[in-house]
Parts: structure tokens; sequence; C-alpha cells
């Protein structure tokens, strides 16, 4: 693991200078304008209400959207401001602050970083780069994706488990050439649904305890990937597999009294998994799988355990446009079994959802999304033992992009 920090920090130190011509004068800003002319804004909000004909008031997802179940009421999701740019033509910055986190007591609407991170070209068209600082780890496909771009209202339980959050601290690698960067920024809208530009070949190390957590040993997490996008005629399709492995430490802040655990509270924690996507034109798919071991709670022995898991969704989806606005209705069914190693006592899960909704853009940044859950979910730790919760319910969000 030293080494290959080692290796990375070499790489940005000596690298860039001998690949990077000093008569390349692309790596020189524009000496007529500062580095913050080269800066943008942009951001979103999501306004939701999840409790339209809502069957079982138990049932909850607390990874999804904590003001699912219980009373529920009016909720923003996400309020996020994007601060970017290029601070020169090989530095790229990328700042996103989220005013609708939770703050202690369960008070709302804290704010709080989401990403900070640099990416640091290593040649003309920064096909090779490095990123530094708290990002999107490279695991999956709908982990990728920005929430204002996915097409449900949440993303599955499967493959988010693995990072709750989708972020953490680290430095990872991204190779991708010219034309694949360029089809990457084509499918980065709502109407394609990408999933950014992560490369074609991304790998790193990052603290495996995720988004706003510290580190708890010191064995870091490691993840790679390999994605290939491509056209065939008038579709782009994404075949991907990716990985990572690492130790999870549960905090002493996660255990009930009376659980049994570790004496060292450290698990081991690795998944493997792949993913296909054809953006909607008009037909879209999006399906993904993976597995691997975790701690999770098991109630015969009221003890934390490394144990399987495994889980998976399909999502299908049609683009239609009327001129005027356009719509997109989606079905997405979902299983996963196995622990939750950020929620209490690495909650033990087994789901099975539908989600069946329709996205519709009625005028240029104003998404309405109307979606109905049908779901069964078993979620257990040492307090909830024998938890099974099914029921449906409407849920509602506006999204303003800006």
């Amino acid at each position: 693991m030293k080494t290959l920090i080692t290796i990375v920090f070499f790489f940005l130190l000596i690298i860039p200078n001998t690949i990077l011509s000093k008569n390349d004068t692309t790596f020189a800003p524009n000496e007529k304008s500062s580095w913050y002319d080269r800066l943008s804004i942009r951001g979103y909000t999501q306004f939701r209400y999840n409790q339209l004909y809502e069957s079982n008031s138990n049932l909850q997802c607390e990874q999804c959207d904590a003001s699912w179940g219980g009373n529920g009421g009016f909720s923003f999701r996400r309020i996020r401001l994007i601060f970017f740019g290029n601070i020169t033509d090989h530095v790229y910055m990328y700042i996103q602050p989220d005013f609708a986190a939770t703050g202690p007591n369960n008070t709302l609407q804290y704010a709080q970083i989401r990403d900070a991170y640099f990416d640091i070209g290593l040649n003309k068209n920064n096909e090779f780069r490095f990123r530094i600082g708290q990002s999107k780890i490279p695991y999956g496909y709908e982990n990728m994706q920005s929430s204002g771009n996915r097409i449900p209202l949440d993303r599955a339980d499967a493959l988010n488990s693995a990072v709750v959050n989708e972020r953490a601290i680290g430095t990872f690698f991204y190779w991708a050439p010219k034309d694949v960067r360029e089809l990457y920024s084509k499918m980065g809208n709502t109407r394609l649904k990408g999933s950014g530009d992560y490369g074609v070949i991304s790998f790193g190390v990052y603290n495996g305890q995720a988004l706003n957590r510290r580190e708890q040993n010191s064995t870091l997490h490691t993840v790679g990937k390999l994605t290939y996008p491509f056209q065939w005629k008038e579709q782009i399709i994404e075949p991907s597999i990716f990985a990572y492995t690492g130790k999870y430490v549960l905090t002493t802040d996660q255990l009930r009294p009376g659980v049994k655990v570790k004496s060292d509270r450290e698990y081991q924690d690795y998944r493997i998994g792949g993913s296909i996507s054809i953006a909607p034109q008009p037909f879209g798919l999006l399906a993904e799988f993976n597995a691997g071991q975790g701690p999770e709670f098991n109630k015969e022995t009221d003890s934390i355990e490394t144990r399987n898991l495994h889980g998976g969704f399909v999502t299908l989806s049609y683009f239609q446009d009327f001129g005027s606005f356009s719509m997109m209705p989606y079905i997405r069914a979902q299983y996963y079994k196995g622990g939750k190693k950020h929620e209490n006592d690495a909650r033990s899960y087994d789901i099975q959802e539908l989600n069946i909704g329709i996205e519709w853009q009625p005028i240029e940044s104003l998404e309405l999304v109307s979606e109905f859950v049908i779901s069964s979910r078993r979620y257990e730790d040492f307090i909830l033992q024998n938890n099974l919760q099914t029921g449906s319910l409407l849920r509602l969000q506006a999204q303003i992009s800006y």
C-alpha cells in the first residue's frame, strides 16, 4: 500500500514535467485572465414528498431518503452548489457543498462538503490524470451518476451499500483516450443519463470509512474499474467491471449495547461487480450486479460477522420527446441480501423492491418525477430483530437545475 502511494506521488511530481514540453502552449493558463475567471457555478435542488398512499409508515430506507417513512413530510433531498473549472489547462477544480445534510439532534439543512478534488492532467489532452481529494469512488455505474441525471429517485441498495454517499478521500488515476472523453461529455446530460467521465481504466486508494468520516485503521481501501463506452448505430453502450477491497472498522457509535463484536472491530470488506448500460435512445437499459463479503449482524448469535452478500438491479426506460416537453417512464426491479456496514450494528438486509415511475420535464431547468414503490424490506440489528416491513407508497420530486 505504501509503495503504491509513493508511486502516485512520484508521478505527480515527475511525470508532468517529462510528458509536457515547455513549449506546449496548452500547459500555461491564458495570461490575459486570472484563474478565477475560468471558474463556473451550477447546481440543483431536489424537493420531495414521500407519504402519498403510504400503506406502512414503518417501511423505511435510511440510506435512500431519511424522510421516507415515519412522520415524513416535505423535505429537501439535495441543495447543491458546484464550483468548477480549469485553474490551468492541466489542473481542474471541483468543489460541491450540499446544504440539505442532517446535523446533530436530527436538525436539517446543514452545509456539508460532498466533493472537493483536483484533477491533474499529465498530457496535452488530459487523457492521463490523477484525482486528489474527496470524490466519488469508481465503483458501479449508478453510483457514479449525478443524482440530477439518475432516473429512479434513489440509488439501488445492492451497489450503493458498498460506499454510502458514494464518496471518500483518496487518490485515483484515470485514463481515457480523447474520443472516449468526448463521448462521456456527450452523455453527461439529463437526456442520455451518463455516469460521468471516470476513465476507461481507473484505480486508486481511499479511506474506507466513507464520506466525511475519519479513517479508523492504517489499511486503505483499493478500487479498480474497467469500462469502455462505444456507439453502435444510434445506441451508446457501456459495459463495465469493477472491484474493491479493504478492511472496515465499525465505530463505537454504530454499536448497540449487548451486540457481540470483534475486539478490534475490523472486518474484511470486498466486492466485485459488473454492469451494462444502454443510453435511452429511445429505449434505455441499466443492469448491475455485485457480490462479496462484509460485516453483517447475525441475529442467531447476536454478533457482527464477516458474511457473504450479493444483489443487483435492472432498470428499463423509454425517452419520448414531445417538442415543448419530454417524458421518460421507467421501471426498476432490485434485490439485495447482505449487511450495510455504515448502519447500526452493520444492519442485516434482505430486500426485494419494484420502482415504477415517470420523469417529466415540462420546461428547461424543471424536472418532475413521480415514483410508485412496492417494497419488501427485512432489516435487522441488535434492537430491530425479526423486522420485516412490506408496503407501497407514491413518491414525488421536483428538481430545479441552475
